[in-house]
C-alpha cells in the first residue's frame, strides 16, 4: 500500500465521519492528515511508522490508523463505519462535485441509496427542492452519473441517439453521395443498452478510414486495416465501422444486424453454405421463404417461425399513439403545469388526450398529493377540460403500493379517478415471493387500472426486484389490469422479452413516458422501440385507442367497482 493509496482510504474515512455526523473537528483533522500523508517526502513503510507519528498535522492517533492500514489493509473505526453505509452511498462519494454534505441529504431526506436512483430522481427533479440543491446541481450532479455508467463500457441507447445520428450525418457528407451506410447490430435492433454503435458502410477499408479520420469528435482506435474500424468520440462512446463491397451490403447487414440466436435460425433456413445476395434484405428473406422481420425482432425468440408462416405481427409505430398516460404535474414532483403539458400535447404532439397521473400522499418526497390537492386538480382540470375541448385530460393518480400491497387513498378517492396507476416506489429490496404477492393483492384491488414500472428497475444501475412474471401477468388477464411499457429510458420496464406473453394473455399494455416536464413526453419513442421489439401491435396498446374509445374503456372499469 503507497502514499497515495493511504492518503485515498484515511481521506474516504473523514468523508464518512461527516457522511454519520462524527464531530466536525475530528473530522476536519482526519482531512488534513489524509492531505498531510498525500504530501510525504518520504514512503511510509513499517520501519518509517513512528516517525510519521511525529509529523505535524497527523499525530500518533492517525499514525495508529496507517500503520493497521499497513499490516491489515484497514481499521476498525473505518470498518465500522463502511458496515454501517450502503454499497450506494459509498459509489456516490467517488462522483465528482458530489460530497457528504450533499449525500447526506440525499440519503437521509431523500431515502435514495444508490446512483441509479439518484440519476432518476434527477429525471424527475427530486433534488431541485432539496436544501442546498438547485437545478443547476442536479444537471452537473446528473452529468457525473452519466460519465461514471459511461466509464462501465455500457450505453443506454437514448444516450447515445443524437451521437450516433450526428456521426452518419458527418460519415454522409464525407463519402459520396450514391454509397449506402445503415445502423447494424445492436443499435440497429434497438436494444436499450449497448457497448458500440455499429455502422455497416459500401466503401473500401482505406476510403472508410479516410473518411472516419475527418470526422470531429472521433479518434480511431484500431491499427490500419483492421475490419471493423473501430474509433471512440470525445465522450467516450466506441463507435464500429464495417465495410463492404455493394454487391454484399445487404446481405453484410442482415449478417451484422441479427443476434447470434437469429443468425442460427437463418443458417437453418439455407439451402446453400452462406446467405444469397440480393438487392434488398427483403429479397434475401423472401427468398428463404420466410416474410421480412423487422430489425427489432431480430432476437432469435420465434421470429422466423413467424416469418414462414408469414404471420408476423404488424408492429405498431409512433404514429399510432393516440394520448399519453402517467404524466407529472407541479401537482407533484413535475415541471410543467397542468394546462402547459395539455396544451403541449394538443398542439406540439397533435395527441387527443392527456392522463395526468401525479404522486399520491405516500409519495412525500416528490410532493403527493393529499386529498385536498386531488380535488383541486380534479377542480381544474375539470375547466381546462371545458376550455380545451375536444382535447381532454383524464384524472389518474400515479398511487403507491403500501408493502400490504393496497393501495394510499381511500376508495371514496380512488373512485373519483379516472384511472389509477399502481407502482412501488418503496421498500424495493424484496425476494421474490414478497415482491410478487405485494403486486398481486394490487392488481386485484378492483381500482387499479395500469400496474406501473412492475419490476421498479433502473438500466444499468438497478436490476429491480425480482418478480414471478407469469404470475403477475397471468393477475392482469383475470383483473382486466394493463401492464405499463414505462418508456423513460432508464426504466424501459415491463421488459420486452415479456410483452409476447401479456399479448398472448389478453393483457393491455400502455406505453407510457412517465414525463415530469414537456420534454418528457419524447421518451415515448423508447417506449415504441422496446414495444416493437416485444411483438407489439397498435390494437394491444391502450393509448392507441381513440378518445371515445378510451373514455368508454376507463367507464367501465370504473363501474366495475361499483
Amino acid at each position: 500500500m503507497d502514499n497515495k493509496k493511504i492518503a485515498k482510504t484515511i481521506r474516504l474515512y473523514a468523508q464518512l465521519m461527516e457522511l454519520h455526523g462524527e464531530n466536525a473537528f475530528r473530522t476536519k483533522a482526519i482531512a488534513a492528515a489524509a492531505f498531510k500523508l498525500d504530501k510525504l517526502p518520504f514512503l511510509i513503510t513499517s520501519q518509517s511508522l513512528e516517525k510519521l507519528g511525529e509529523v505535524p498535522g497527523i499525530g500518533k492517533s492517525t499514525a495508529d490508523k496507517v500503520a493497521s492500514l499497513v499490516s491489515t489493509g484497514s481499521f476498525p473505526e473505518l470498518d465500522q463505519l463502511l458496515s454501517a453505509t450502503p454499497e450506494g452511498i459509498l459509489e456516490m462519494l467517488t462522483l465528482k462535485g458530489l460530497g457528504p454534505k450533499k449525500i447526506q441529504i440525499i440519503w437521509r431526506d431523500l431515502g435514495i441509496e444508490t446512483i441509479g436512483e439518484l440519476f432518476y430522481a434527477c429525471n424527475e427533479n427530486r433534488l431541485i427542492e432539496a436544501k442546498g440543491f438547485g437545478l443547476k446541481t442536479q444537471e452537473e450532479i446528473k452529468r457525473a452519473i452519466e460519465f461514471s455508467i459511461a466509464n462501465q463500457g455500457w450505453f443506454l441507447y437514448a444516450n447515445v441517439q443524437k451521437l450516433a445520428d450526428d456521426v452518419v450525418f458527418s460519415l454522409q457528407e464525407l463519402l459520396p453521395e450514391d454509397r449506402k451506410l445503415s445502423y447494424t447490430g445492436d443499435f440497429r435492433r434497438k436494444c436499450e443498452v449497448l457497448q458500440s454503435v455499429d455502422i455497416l458502410v459500401e466503401a473500401s477499408s482505406s476510403e472508410l478510414t479516410t473518411a472516419v479520420a475527418n470526422i470531429d469528435g472521433l479518434s480511431i482506435q484500431s491499427a490500419a486495416g483492421s475490419q471493423p474500424l473501430e474509433a471512440l468520440t470525445d465522450t467516450g462512446v466506441p463507435f464500429r465501422f464495417i465495410p463492404t463491397d455493394p454487391a454484399s451490403f445487404f446481405r453484410q447487414l442482415i449478417i451484422s444486424t441479427g443476434s447470434d440466436a437469429h443468425l442460427r435460425q437463418l443458417d437453418e433456413q439455407l439451402i446453400e453454405s452462406q446467405l444469397p445476395e440480393f438487392d434488398s434484405e427483403e429479397a434475401i428473406y423472401r427468398s428463404l421463404g420466410l416474410a421480412y422481420v423487422e430489425p427489432e425482432l431480430r432476437e432469435g425468440t420465434n421470429e422466423l417461425t413467424l416469418a414462414a408462416a408469414d404471420t408476423l405481427p404488424t408492429l405498431i409505430g409512433y404514429a399510432d399513439l393516440r394520448g399519453t398516460l402517467h404524466n407529472h404535474s407541479t401537482y407533484s414532483d413535475g415541471v410543467n403545469t397542468l394546462e402547459e403539458m395539455a396544451l403541449y400535447c394538443r398542439d406540439e404532439l397533435r395527441l387527443e388526450y392527456l392522463g395526468i397521473s401525479d404522486h399520491s400522499k405516500t409519495a412525500v418526497y416528490a410532493k403527493g398529493l393529499t386529498v385536498e390537492r386531488v380535488q383541486e386538480q380534479w377542480a381544474e382540470i375539470d375547466a381546462l377540460n371545458a376550455r380545451l375541448a375536444p382535447f381532454h385530460i383524464f384524472k389518474g393518480i400515479e398511487s403507491d403500493i403500501l408493502n400490504d400491497g393496497s393501495l394510499d387513498y381511500p376508495d371514496e378517492i380512488l373512485t373519483g379517478f379516472d384511472f389509477v396507476v399502481a407502482s412501488i416506489h418503496a421498500n424495493l429490496k424484496m425476494d421474490m415471493e414478497k415482491a410478487t404477492a405485494r403486486l398481486l393483492r394490487a392488481i386485484e384491488n378492483p381500482y387499479t387500472t395500469i400496474l406501473g414500472h412492475p419490476t421498479g428497475r433502473l438500466l444499468l444501475s438497478r436490476s429491480g426486484y425480482p418478480i414471478d412474471y407469469a404470475r403477475v401477468i397471468d393477475a392482469c388477464a383475470a383483473h382486466g389490469v394493463v401492464i405499463e411499457i414505462n418508456a423513460n429510458p432508464l426504466r424501459l420496464d415491463l421488459d420486452w422479452r415479456w410483452h409476447r406473453y401479456a399479448v398472448e394473455k389478453g393483457v393491455l399494455l400502455s406505453i407510457n413516458p412517465d414525463a415530469h416536464r414537456n420534454s418528457g413526453f419524447q421518451d415515448m419513442q423508447y417506449g415504441i422501440q422496446v414495444a416493437r421489439k416485444g411483438g407489439l401491435t397498435a390494437e394491444n396498446c391502450l393509448n392507441t385507442f381513440t378518445l371515445e374509445r378510451i373514455k368508454e374503456y376507463f367507464n367501465r372499469k370504473r363501474q366495475q367497482t361499483r
